[in-house]
């Protein structure tokens, strides 16, 4: 058993991040417990990817974001909170998963693959990239189906299906069409998405419209063979000749671990956790939730930029109860 701690933070994203920089200004011990690389989910970003929001956005505590771009790219990103947590000397354990958070008399013990720790509050701040959404289609278990998308050069000279109408699912379309692969879309809705970044929603439209990337709208995968894949279209089923699969139908967070350690939710089945909007602190007293995790399956509510806030909404609370 770990000495007690004021704060456990779990996740070191840039909201995590922005949390413990908040602790050690404030002089409340504090450690952060991540499951992955430091900025977990931006590293599993695709390689290229370039963020919606401009770098001053993406910002922790005014420390300047200075970008080559308008806009940052991930490796920009990767570097930035790096910067912060080294330059500021956070306490980070890295690759340790936490397993439990139980709520004790006086404060909480919380379980991970390394250690257990005592503390007296927690800030959940693990974001929403934990578990893709599934299709539960027959042969999504197949070895050529992916949940997520790092770079294109994989899929050069591929039959490739792209699932979805979303940012991941056109960035992943553009550029496995740009280096060589023949990619098909299957797209549930009407239209691309009314959320796919302004700049980029001309030339899928464009490329759709000209026959480069073949769009399959009002459509769902029924069955992914081996070397085909078979889906229902408004013109009847259509049997495809496929190489890969990228299901880019979203994520959403680790529901099962804020319902283990006590969090409600709300009732409409979006799996909104149930907190005060002030404090960040949910219904389960010392447990807060910082970042995008506060918008459950809601996942394109909340965004660094404007979660950035939580941090000092967070401290302020627990040193007014102090």
């Amino acid at each position: 058993m770990n000495t007690d701690i004021d704060i456990i933070i779990i996740g070191a994203g840039p909201i995590g991040i922005a949390c413990a920089k908040t602790c050690k200004e404030n002089n409340l011990s504090y450690l952060i417990i991540e499951k992955g690389a430091l900025t977990n989910s931006i590293y599993n970003y695709p390689l290229n990817m370039t963020f919606f929001s401009t770098s001053e956005k993406l910002e922790i505590d005014n420390i300047p974001f200075i970008s080559n771009n308008p806009k940052p790219k991930r490796n920009e990103a990767l570097e930035y909170y790096r910067r912060v947590a080294t330059t500021n000397d956070l306490h980070i354990n890295l690759y340790e998963e936490v397993k439990n958070i139980n709520k004790e008399e006086h404060g909480f013990t919380v379980e991970t693959s390394k250690a257990t720790y005592k503390s007296e509050k927690v800030i959940i701040a693990t974001g929403f990239y934990d578990v893709p959404t599934q299709l539960n289609v027959p042969g999504e278990d197949l070895p050529k189906v992916n949940h997520y998308y790092k770079e294109a050069h994989p899929y050069s000279m591929q039959d490739v299906i792209v699932v979805g109408a979303s940012n991941s699912s056109v960035d992943a379309a553009l550029e496995i069409y740009r280096k060589g692969g023949r990619v098909t879309m299957v797209i549930r809705g009407s239209e691309i998405g009314k959320r796919v970044k302004y700049w980029v929603k001309p030339d899928i439209v464009n490329r759709i419209a000209e026959g480069a990337i073949t769009a399959h709208f009002n459509s769902e995968i029924e069955t992914i063979q081996d070397h085909s894949v078979t889906i229902n279209t408004p013109s009847g089923t259509v049997n495809l000749k496929n190489d890969y699969v990228l299901a880019l139908t979203g994520y959403q967070p680790n529901i099962k671990l804020l319902e283990d350690a006590g969090i409600s939710f709300s009732e409409d089945g979006k799996y909104v956790p149930n907190y005060n909007e002030e404090t960040m602190e949910t219904n389960i007293k010392g447990l807060y939730l910082a970042g995008v995790i506060c918008g459950g399956l809601e996942t394109h509510k909340w965004y660094i930029e404007n979660s950035r806030i939580h941090a000092k909404q967070i401290v302020n609370h627990i040193k007014w109860k102090h």
